[in-house]
């Protein structure tokens, strides 16, 4: 991990409806991602969170503020260029897997890059597929894999394009909890290993625990930012804002 960012949010807010009806979904939030660094973002139900992830991730614009990914500053994007960054930059990855049944798994992984005109770098491919253990799956179609496996397949098309940073948006939501400790373990292991940014929204305690940083928001606003050493704590730490 450094301590570059690579995504940089300064006063962000995102207000949704108008007058009395008005909700601040975002209220004033300020963050820095490093690079190489595994980010946890939790918070009660309704706490922004997922706003924020869509906000920071490029997929929603905010009412006030500014996002930077990779050094470029989205609010001066207009929606054509947005796609471009978010297609060069960014990997997600969902709790609905979002996987095209008509395609196989190789397929898929290798979706972004065909979408961008890029060349499939094999010998990067081949890792990937090793690494999340799907070399005798690949020419399975989404309906004839497990739910892990196919949020497996998903883990790699989200790193096949070599982001600058994975957001991944309750990624174990669907997932019982052998496949959950999976996923959970390649996220880890691609910020271990191939260096990767990723930036996780979850309400699972286990989840938040394997992280190097949780972010806790409320309201809107950040209430807690910090590392937590065990599930217990994560626990600990989520009491004292519910």
């Amino acid at each position: 991990m450094t301590s570059s960012p690579i995504v940089t949010a300064v006063d962000l807010h995102r207000r949704f409806g108008e007058g009395e009806a008005a909700v601040e979904a975002l209220d004033g939030v300020s963050l820095e991602l490093p690079k190489g660094a595994f980010t946890a973002i939790m918070g009660p139900s309704g706490s922004g969170k997922s706003t924020l992830m869509h906000v920071l991730a490029g997929l929603d614009r905010p009412t006030s503020g500014s996002v930077a990914i990779d050094g470029v500053e989205l609010g001066g994007l207009d929606d054509k260029r947005l796609t471009e960054l978010r297609r060069d930059k960014v990997g997600f990855i969902f709790q609905s897997f979002n996987l095209l049944p008509v395609l196989n798994a190789q397929e898929n992984i290798e979706l972004p890059l065909k979408i961008a005109g890029r060349d499939v770098d094999p010998t990067w491919r081949d890792q990937l597929v090793e690494t999340v253990g799907l070399g005798d799956r690949l020419a399975h179609r989404p309906s004839e894999l497990s739910g892990g496996q196919q949020q497996r397949v998903a883990v790699a098309r989200a790193l096949i394009s070599k982001p600058a940073v994975v957001f991944a948006d309750e990624p174990t939501g669907n997932l019982d909890s052998t496949s959950s400790a999976e996923v959970l373990a390649l996220l880890r292991r691609s910020v271990d290993e191939l260096g990767q940014t990723v930036v996780m929204v979850t309400h699972d305690a286990n989840a938040a625990a394997i992280a190097d940083r949780i972010v806790v928001l409320a309201d809107g606003r950040i209430v807690r930012d910090g590392s937590a050493n065990s599930v217990d704590e994560v626990h600990d730490l989520m009491r004292t804002v519910s």
